[in-house]
């Protein structure tokens, strides 16, 4: 069970919509979020209606502007709930179709070039868990939720290039 507040305004003020599952359009419930409270669970966070758009990955917490989950405007349209799990597992490739090297993982990777000396990764198969995916090294830049199954190329999970800088568990709790 999640739950996750909006608020209009910075510092939890304002008018509020409550919410404790996926939601494809915010939009009807307020214009504008610049502060979010999440009492529990993981969530992801985008700025279109229907899961579509920049995304942002939340755990509980107090976030009190915008700029603290590295939103880039107060556009929040749409969320979802991520479904807890006790395992993560992933194979990460350097070439699409699952080609070239693969290594698999169960842990954060902070830098995925560092570790594994790949100057792109095309494709992922999401065996177990829910992942999120950071266009640049130390959980920077755009984030991408993988859910469990395949991704063969970037496109896939709603990138525009094969960069891939970290990987982090989408998890409550380590």
């Amino acid at each position: 069970m999640g739950k996750i507040t909006f608020y209009e305004d910075r510092g939890f003020q304002g008018r509020h919509y409550e919410c404790s599952s996926d939601h494809p359009n915010l939009q009807p419930y307020f214009s504008r979020c610049n502060s979010i409270r999440v009492d529990s669970g993981c969530w992801m966070l985008y700025e279109q209606p229907n899961y579509s758009g920049c995304q942002y990955f939340l755990r509980r917490g107090d976030y009190p502007d915008y700029q603290q989950w590295m939103g880039l405007s107060d556009a929040v349209r749409s969320c979802r709930l991520i479904p807890h799990t006790s395992s993560h597992r992933i194979r990460i490739y350097e070439r699409e179709d699952y080609r070239g090297q693969m290594v698999e993982i169960t842990e954060d990777c902070s830098s995925l070039h560092d570790r594994f000396h790949f100057s792109e990764i095309h494709s992922f198969q999401v065996l177990e868990g829910y992942w999120v995916l950071y266009e640049m090294p130390n959980y920077r830049g755009r984030q991408y939720l993988l859910r469990p199954g395949d991704y063969r190329r970037y496109h896939d999970w709603g990138a525009t290039s094969a960069r891939v800088g970290s990987l982090r568990r989408a998890a409550e709790y380590y």
